[in-house]
Formats: C-alpha cells, sequence, structure tokens
C-alpha cells in the first residue's frame, strides 16, 4: 500500500491549493476539507487516478472518497478486481 500512497499523494500534490503544503498530506486527509481541493480539481485528481492505476471508477467510487485512505481503498478494492 506504501507505494500506491505514494503514487496518490504525487497525484494530489498537483492541486493543492498555495495555502496546503504537501506535507499535510496523510491518510486521514479529507480532499476538500483539509487538503482544501475544490470540486472541480478533485475530478482531475480521479481522472488521474483512473489513469496512474488503469482502473475505471464509477460515480459510487468517487462518492465514497472522501479521505486518502477512502481512495486508497477504493483504488486497491479496483486492482484487486482485476486480477
Amino acid at each position: 500500500m506504501t507505494e500506491r500512497y505514494e503514487q496518490l499523494k504525487t497525484i494530489v500534490q498537483q492541486y493543492l491549493p498555495d495555502d496546503v503544503d504537501v506535507a499535510q498530506i496523510s491518510m486521514e486527509s479529507n480532499f476538500t476539507e483539509d487538503l482544501n481541493i475544490n470540486s472541480a480539481n478533485l475530478v482531475d485528481v480521479v481522472l488521474d487516478v483512473e489513469d496512474e492505476f488503469d482502473i475505471l471508477l464509477e460515480n459510487e467510487d468517487m462518492d465514497g472518497m472522501k479521505t486518502v485512505k477512502d481512495a486508497l481503498r477504493i483504488i486497491d478494492g479496483k486492482i484487486d478486481s482485476t486480477k
């Protein structure tokens, strides 16, 4: 999970506003509340996640991605289901 966490962190980092430092990203970080990522950028995060991990995220997956931990759980589930 550490490698996927680092990959996700790299994606999220691109969309952080100026007032949020990459060091603030943790497993418990809420994308909109803690990291101040707006909804338009959150869509970009989702698209980048799909490309990076070669998965397809459904609307319900996106609705469940509130925190970094949520996102990793969903990513892991998608990757594991394609094996």
